[in-house]
């Protein structure tokens, strides 16, 4: 089962809070796993904000980075292709999201993703809209 899953479901593999629990269940039944180029920047970007707070030491800031990095050889990582952009637009174009909630689903939808996992409800209702079967965590 190919499942893609957007920045704000992926983030919580290693942050530990509510759904993190749904996320690797998601991750164990996956044949592969596949997210957005633009995935990776936004989650360190996340552990960036985390540590900045003082929420994250920088011991497991690094930590989680280099999870985060070993990890990404095992996955799937697409691509902003044409066939992304059109998909894409189709999504900004029938949906009230941010730009980079429509790559997500552009990706998934451009990748015939079996499965779509997200903590983003709004980003949820769009992918339902385009044809991609969801799951909020």
């Amino acid at each position: 089962m190919r499942v893609f899953f957007d920045s704000s479901a992926f983030a919580k593999r290693y942050l530990g809070e509510t759904g993190s629990d749904a996320v690797i269940g998601w991750c164990d039944k996956a044949t592969e796993i596949v997210l957005s180029g633009v995935a990776l920047p936004e989650i360190i970007s996340a552990f960036c904000r985390l540590r900045r707070a003082g929420l994250l030491s920088e011991t497991q800031y690094r930590r989680l980075k280099g999870l985060l990095l070993a990890d990404i050889a095992d996955v799937a990582v697409c691509d902003l292709s044409p066939i992304v952009m059109a998909a894409t637009f189709a999504s900004l174009e029938g949906s009230p999201l941010r730009a980079i909630d429509a790559i997500h689903i552009g990706s998934a939808v451009a990748l015939k993703a079996d499965a779509f996992v997200t903590a983003d409800k709004r980003q949820s209702m769009a992918a339902r809209r385009s044809g991609l079967k969801v799951a909020v965590v």
